[in-house]
């Protein structure tokens, strides 16, 4: 005799894919620390029970799929056991790792995707979950703006290139050889008349112009310090959402332009933008001038038209390395030494072309003053946003400058 087994469904019957998960986790895998902001710990990494938990409240919340299929499926979910459903979120966790999105490591060793692991194992972000979160906030950002493509920095200026789009000129040594034919034969025909053989002349060659495209080199300094998660506000999550946005812009509309990030605290230093996502802020202070000295050094590496440092901040800067190494700190006010050595590499900045693009993300009065100085100095912009608008801002920003004239 034939049986028929009937069982509850199974997370395949839910269909969640993991591009689902990956949207509604993207503030978990870019925390910042703001959970905790009395003890922050940048070094620590997930663990593969923190990655439970943030599914199984994924799976309440509104924001995985649309509301329709939301409540169909709160309605299985609620006719779960508790062993069913932490079977469910077992089996998500574990599909995330097989599609190529975490990887899960023991305390021996790699278990690789999809392989068996204990609650007590850590989880890394792949670059596919990085790209996948760049994109996420790209498109929600440029959606916001009513945009959709753009493509590389236009200018006033025209070159001698592939694509004609101005009227042509007479060739000179060292342009592109895009001739134009028409007008180097009218050039000749006017001179010799209608007559064959037709001799050319070096006067008579004459090119098509092109629109200059100049290509760009943008260091990202964020600020990491306490404050970035401090007055009841997560400040960084955001600023690394920009960051990972803008890094998948360049990488898509502009691959002739660089994009490379500095992280400044207590020191500073560069962090690769796959490395990002598990950046924590610590207990430090805001070391401005060793960020905007690094940056410097990683722009003179690039061969490009236009070099810019865009900084993200909320904070003045209140701490300093001195000339033996030592750390001076000074949280309260303007310090005096601090401001003027900051401000003295800021000048650096403009005598080397480097543009500095301020974003604040406080408006006090004294930080107010000293972003002034800083735009004046070095001819660039100041923003004084919020979390929540920092990304419209940056991005409306770096694709406006493609209006801008070069030399």
């Amino acid at each position: 005799m034939k049986w028929i087994k009937y069982s509850r469904y199974t997370p395949e019957d839910l269909d969640i894919s993991s591009e689902d998960l990956m949207r509604a986790l993207a503030d978990f895998f870019l925390q910042s620390g703001f959970d905790n902001p009395y003890y922050p710990n940048p070094g620590r990494a997930m663990s593969f029970q923190e990655l439970r938990d943030a599914i199984e409240h994924a799976l309440y919340e509104d924001r995985l799929l649309d509301a329709e299929k939301m409540e169909q499926i709160r309605e299985i979910l609620d006719r779960m056991t508790p062993e069913e459903l932490d079977r469910l979120v077992d089996r998500l966790a574990r599909q995330l790792a097989r599609e190529g999105y975490v990887r899960l490591d023991d305390q021996q060793g790699t278990t690789g995707a999809g392989g068996e692991a204990e609650n007590n194992s850590t989880v890394e972000v792949t670059d596919k979950s990085i790209d996948f979160l760049g994109y996420k906030t790209l498109k929600d950002l440029l959606g916001s703006l009513g945009k959709a493509s753009f493509g590389a920095h236009d200018t006033r200026d025209l070159a001698t290139g592939i694509e004609a789009s101005g009227a042509s000129k007479q060739y000179e040594f060292g342009d592109t050889l895009n001739l134009d034919i028409s007008t180097t034969l009218f050039s000749a025909m006017r001179r010799e008349g209608l007559s064959l053989p037709l001799n050319l002349e070096y006067k008579d060659l004459h090119v098509h112009q092109s629109e200059y495209r100049s290509s760009c080199a943008t260091v990202l300094m964020l600020d990491c310090s306490h404050s970035m998660i401090l007055y009841g506000e997560d400040r960084f999550t955001p600023a690394k959402k920009v960051a990972l946005a803008l890094a998948h812009l360049i990488r898509t509309q502009f691959p002739g332009d660089t994009l490379r990030c500095v992280l400044f605290h207590d020191s500073a230093e560069e962090v690769r933008l796959s490395e990002l996502a598990r950046v924590q802020v610590g207990p430090w202070y805001t070391n401005t001038r060793d960020g905007l000295i690094l940056a410097q050094r990683l722009l003179e590496k690039e061969r490009k038209d236009m070099k810019q440092i865009i900084m993200i901040t909320d904070g003045k800067p209140s701490a300093l390395t001195l000339d033996d190494g030592k750390m001076y700190r000074n949280a309260f006010g303007l310090d005096p030494l601090v401001i003027s050595r900051t401000l003295e590499e800021v000048g650096r900045c403009k005598r080397k072309g480097i543009m500095i693009n301020t974003f604040m993300l406080a408006s006090d009065y004294g930080l107010v003053q000293f972003v002034q100085q800083v735009t004046e100095l070095c001819r660039g912009k100041a923003y004084f946003t919020t979390p929540y608008t920092l990304g419209e801002y940056l991005l409306l920003d770096y694709m406006n400058r493609k209006s801008k004239t070069i030399h």
